[in-house]
């Protein structure tokens, strides 16, 4: 009797307490295993070509190249990959991008421990797997008018806090077109203020928390 090949798993991850974590439940089961391991995207695209396996488990904030662009990059060259986006941010924004870029699934690390498991299973057989929270929340926003990359450019410096003459000063724009930009910004995203445009972008993961370290 010939036996079901076991899923073969590559994890993408800079932290590497979650990789171990996440190997060590892989490699429990019967039924897959985990046949590479990358820390940042450069490096799962090498490991990909290497080790073609049939799920990778991608984080999205990494070092050098971060996780949908190394989606995008692994789907180009081989677009029957099956990606599984592992993060802690559940935003509508960064979902989209994901999707956009290739991933066929989307799991947030708070349900790792529930759903990890199943969720390579119903990737490999081919299903797409989008937790209730992410498709409530692409849902809710699926009419937004999406901000441009220049209303993402003034947002992050709003959130490392900087005036708009340094905004302005930084992209090579006027001021005036600075609090313009603003104005369309906070529409947008239905806040009162430029610190409440900050936390909603961030929130919904148009741009990242400032490092303050």
């Amino acid at each position: 009797m010939n036996e079901t090949p076991a899923i073969r798993v590559l994890t993408v991850d800079d932290h590497p307490l979650m990789m171990v974590g996440i190997a060590g439940e892989i490699n429990a089961q019967p039924d897959m295993r985990v046949v590479a391991q990358a820390c940042d995207g450069d490096e799962a695209l090498l490991q990909f070509r290497a080790h073609r396996p049939d799920v990778t488990l991608m984080d999205i904030r990494m070092p050098k190249v971060n996780g949908i662009d190394a989606i995008t990059a692994i789907r180009s060259e081989f677009p029957r990959a099956r990606i599984v986006v592992l993060t802690t941010a559940a935003g509508d924004v960064q979902a989209l991008r994901a999707f956009k870029a290739g991933a066929t699934g989307y799991l947030l690390k708070t349900l790792l421990r529930t759903e990890l498991i199943e969720t390579i299973r119903m990737t490999h057989a081919g299903q797409r797997r989008i937790p209730s929270e992410i498709a409530r929340r692409l849902a809710e926003h699926a009419a937004d008018d999406a901000l441009t990359a220049r209303e993402i450019e003034v947002l992050r410096g709003i959130a490392q806090g900087q005036s708009n003459k340094i905004i302005a000063f930084d992209l090579n724009i006027v001021e005036h077109t600075v609090k313009n930009h603003i104005k369309s910004i906070l529409s947008k995203l239905g806040a009162n203020d430029r610190t409440g445009a900050a936390m909603i972008a961030m929130r919904r993961g148009y741009i990242d928390a400032p490092d303050n370290s």
